[in-house]
């Protein structure tokens, strides 16, 4: 296992490079236009989700993304840096996003609250967004497994599922789709703890022995899944910070297994601390 400090970026470092990055606020438009950092376009994807992993759907939905990205002037060219108010996930699934398209990119720690903190100036004028001819990707498909893959290994020893959830979803409490509950056997760890309170990541050692204190462990293909890719990408995100070497995103998550009956689900019991 190898650290991949390289996959995040510090404000001081972003802000010697502004002008050689493609820089993307994952906010939203409300919040970009009231200030964002220099430079920076507006590409908010929170509302663009995926219920059907399913071949077809899986590969006509990463096209229009990858179509957004052109559009919206996500530069595959340059090294991309995705940022939002702090470490949070809507970084961390355009980070997702771009690592499975084969784009190299990063994610700004601590976000647009670490910039302000270090000083740094917003500003409120927004560039049009650089035309971006259609790129070819290059698929990293080891970086997403969809739902039928998992169910054919659900009770594999060399696969763990990775619920990044809340504790009330998890433990079916909440019903966020048709059906409460947990894809069965997930491990839970909700993506809050990858985080310290100031909205940076954890230390390298941190996340290390956290993660590996709840069983996740590098020599394990890790799924990770939430409702719908997002917070799952924050975890994607934690475990290539921390070396691991088999880890992928299920962008469908709770959205569409809690909603496919013909998959399994279980409702875990929370055992009392």
């Amino acid at each position: 296992m190898s650290p991949q400090l390289h996959l995040l970026i510090s404000v001081e470092e972003l802000a010697d490079r502004l002008a050689q990055v493609s820089l993307i606020d994952a906010r939203s438009v409300h919040e970009f236009t009231v200030g964002h950092l220099p430079g920076a376009q507006s590409l908010d994807l929170f509302y663009l989700s995926l219920n059907d992993t399913r071949p077809d759907a899986f590969n006509a939905f990463m096209w229009t993304i990858s179509s957004l990205f052109n559009k919206r002037g996500v530069d595959p060219s340059k090294e991309i840096v995705f940022y939002d108010e702090i470490s949070g996930m809507r970084a961390a699934r355009g980070f997702w996003l771009c690592e499975y398209f084969g784009y190299t990119v990063r994610v700004l720690d601590g976000g647009m609250t670490a910039w302000c903190d270090a000083g740094y100036d917003l500003t409120t004028e927004a560039a049009e967004p650089p035309r971006i001819d259609k790129s070819d990707t290059s698929p990293q498909t080891e970086t997403h497994w969809n739902a039928d893959q998992i169910a054919q290994h659900l009770v594999s020893d060399e696969v763990t599922v990775l619920d990044t959830r809340s504790a009330d979803e998890h433990y079916g409490r909440i019903a966020r789709a048709r059906r409460a509950g947990s894809i069965p056997n997930a491990v839970h760890l909700e993506w809050t703890e990858n985080l310290q309170p100031d909205g940076r990541f954890k230390s390298i050692a941190d996340l290390e022995e956290m993660y590996q204190a709840v069983g996740i462990s590098p020599d394990k293909q890790v799924i990770c899944y939430c409702q719908g890719g997002y917070r799952s990408a924050h975890s994607y995100l934690a475990l290539r910070l921390i070396g691991y070497p088999k880890v992928s995103n299920y962008i469908g998550s709770w959205q569409e297994w809690g909603n496919r009956t013909d998959l399994p689900i279980e409702i875990p019991v929370e055992i009392e601390k």
